[in-house]
């Protein structure tokens, strides 16, 4: 399976927040540390699941889509030769090519069939053909999800095997640690794949995680307050 760093990026950012928002939750609502682990696991497995099967729909939709147009546009260079010159030569000009040397780029553009059928996919259309099949983009989006998403249970994990008469609250403070480390971590993967600065966007994933853990916690303890 081909590694991709966008989608396993993408599946970690989403199975951080969401399991450490299942752990806030819990804890809000001074439940065990086996409910946390069960719930937690759940939603590893099923959230995981759930967003890869989600990417694979997706990527292969795109990948579908593309391949159409490609088809449309092989049909018409066959079919349609001189429009289609004209509409490189007015996709050129807009460039700023002109007289010899824009006759000269439509000629060799469109001496080569894949090239031309290429050069329309990308500047008429605007699309590209994808680089990732969908099983692997799925592939990627479970493993990230699952690896950086059991780190918030780790902590709870060690009290429950142990035994350990550890508070749970100690376990949270241990995992909002290990949460903030992986929020920034994989924030500043994020911001170099999309070639921005990695603190910012590092801090900028923490903030986001850290948002969805306290609206949790919130709500597990509103809950436990009403309901208990």
């Amino acid at each position: 399976m081909k590694y991709s760093v966008e989608n396993f990026v993408y599946g970690a950012i989403d199975g951080a927040v969401t399991t450490f928002a299942i752990v806030t939750g819990v804890v809000g609502a001074s439940l065990s540390p086996s409910i946390i682990i069960i719930l937690g696991f759940a939603n590893l497995l099923a959230d995981g699941f759930s967003m890869a099967i989600g990417n694979y729909l997706a990527v292969k939709t795109q990948n579908e889509f593309i391949q159409k147009e490609r088809k449309r546009e092989e049909w018409e260079i066959d079919n349609r030769i001189e429009e289609e010159k004209q509409e490189i030569r007015e996709i050129y000009s807009k460039k700023g090519f002109k007289d010899e040397l824009l006759d000269e780029i439509v000629r060799i553009i469109t001496s080569r069939r894949k090239v031309w059928v290429d050069t329309m996919m990308r500047e008429e259309l605007g699309l590209i053909e994808g680089k990732h099949s969908p099983i692997a983009s799925a592939g990627n989006t479970f493993v990230g999800f699952n690896a950086i998403g059991i780190i918030p249970l780790i902590p709870f994990i060690a009290v429950y095997l142990s035994g350990s008469s550890i508070a749970i609250s100690n376990a949270l403070f241990y995992s909002v640690l290990a949460t903030a480390s992986s929020f920034f971590l994989i924030g500043g993967i994020r911001g170099r794949v999309v070639r921005k600065p990695m603190i910012i966007s590092g801090l900028n994933t923490l903030l986001i995680g850290g948002i969805a853990a306290v609206v949790s916690y919130l709500v597990g303890y509103a809950l436990s307050a009403v309901i208990g």
